[in-house]
């Protein structure tokens, strides 16, 4: 047998090698967490990947099929029937039976629904297959938030948030480069055949992952409210709102700017897919810096509400701005103002989810996200199918970028003048 030796004393007889395991301990816990952030973030990338495909092929799908623009706008809307529908749901399920769990049944079901939409043939069986692409998606940010909320310090949310929405604003970038590559090697129908395929390789490293469990504020102590007491939160209204009016430009614009500028601004496929790379590239560079940014002013001294309420407000007014210039402006000037709004609306983006994170607390945050997402969802049901009735009566897209600045207007409101002080909220006070 190995020698047993005698742990190290300190003075006053103190075992001298706690400090030492205590390190190393600390140091392993933030390697697993670091696991698990890079995990979901390569989830949520998966996820805008296969979710966003469908606008990167639309105009040849339209072609082959023959389909109108108010049918394409029904197509790009009908992911969020499902997705909406079952996010509270799936909030639920993810406090019920393990967010890692239900993440892993989801991405299954989801990468299912796109693999088969290769082999779809008609109007019907797209619609089909995006309504279950959606219900699979449904289950990812109530249960990546939930697992954020678990086992990141509240100091260190707005890197972690800010590293997600990296990925999911990464996924259209890759997904439109890639996929525009790809489509003309093997068709559109290629694209979703691979994607499908390669992102149920995922499921491996996740099996593997285990989920740390970190107290990350005073909302974690109190225990788990009811579904009610979450409901009668005007943090969660203000919220939804905001989340609302963020989600209705980015999917009016990852939904319809492939078409906008073929279509509309005369590029070629081959220029478009690198204007529309570089736009989501941009968008996904500057929401990973900014929640670097935000940790770092918070830690300075300033408070979570002035640093977030500043992002989200900024966020909102340069998008106003920059959708009436991508109308307005020609076609240099349209690209300058894409990618405006790309870098200054992108700053907001960490706060969608560290705002509930800090306020709601892992007991709360699957219920509360499935809410608040599903409510801020609600704008991919209307945004894709709006611009495209709108597209066929005018002919212009001047309305529907007019639209999507006003909406705006209730990011604002939301964000700033209903959603209250970003503190934790104390659950067992109001029992």
């Amino acid at each position: 047998m190995w020698p047993v030796r005698e742990p190290a004393r300190g003075k006053g007889g103190q075992d001298a090698s706690k400090p030492v395991r205590k390190r190393a301990r600390a140091v392993t816990e933030s390697r697993t967490t670091a696991r698990v952030v890079m995990l979901v973030t390569a989830c949520v990338f998966i996820n805008y990947v296969d979710r966003g495909n469908f606008a990167t092929t639309e105009t040849l799908i339209t072609d082959e099929l023959r389909l109108s623009a108010t049918q394409l706008g029904v197509l790009l809307s009908a992911f969020y029937y499902g997705y909406v529908v079952c996010m509270p749901g799936m909030g639920w399920l993810a406090e019920r039976y393990g967010a890692r769990r239900v993440l892993a049944a989801g991405l299954t079901l989801w990468s299912i629904a796109t693999l088969l939409t290769g082999f779809a043939g008609s109007f019907a069986t797209l619609l089909g297959l995006r309504i279950l692409l959606g219900i699979g998606e449904s289950v990812t940010f109530p249960c990546v938030s939930k697992m954020l909320a678990q086992s990141v310090e509240v100091s260190r949310l707005g890197v972690a948030n800010g590293v997600m929405s990296f990925g999911y604003l990464l996924g259209p970038a890759v997904g439109t480069l890639l996929g525009g590559y790809l489509m003309t090697v093997y068709g559109w129908r290629g694209v979703f055949m691979i994607f499908g395929s390669l992102s149920l390789l995922w499921l491996w490293p996740w099996s593997r992952v285990v989920i740390p469990s970190r107290p990350s504020g005073p909302a974690t102590t109190a225990g788990e409210p009811s579904f009610a007491q979450i409901l009668r939160q005007r943090a969660l209204w203000g919220a939804a709102l905001g989340h609302f009016a963020s989600n209705y430009t980015y999917y009016f614009i990852i939904s319809w700017l492939p078409y906008y500028l073929v279509k509309s601004r005369g590029f070629t496929l081959g220029s478009m897919v690198a204007i529309a790379s570089w736009a989501y590239l941009l968008n996904a560079l500057t929401a990973f810096a900014m929640g670097w940014v935000a940790d770092h002013w918070i830690r300075a001294g300033r408070s979570a509400t002035l640093v977030y309420k500043g992002l989200m407000a900024t966020g909102h007014l340069s998008a106003i701005v920059c959708m009436l210039g991508m109308v307005m402006l020609p076609a240099a000037g349209s690209v300058a103002a894409l990618f405006a709004f790309c870098v200054l609306g992108a700053v907001s983006y960490p706060g969608v989810f560290a705002i509930p994170q800090i306020i709601a607390g892992p007991g709360a945050q699957g219920r509360w996200v499935g809410v608040q997402n599903a409510c801020g969802n609600v704008a991919g049901l209307l945004a894709p199918a709006i611009t495209g009735v709108l597209v066929d009566q005018t002919g212009l897209f001047n309305v529907a970028f007019g639209l999507a600045a006003g909406v705006n207007m209730l990011g604002l409101i939301g964000w700033v003048f209903i959603l209250p002080k970003i503190e934790p909220l104390q659950w067992s006070a109001q029992r």
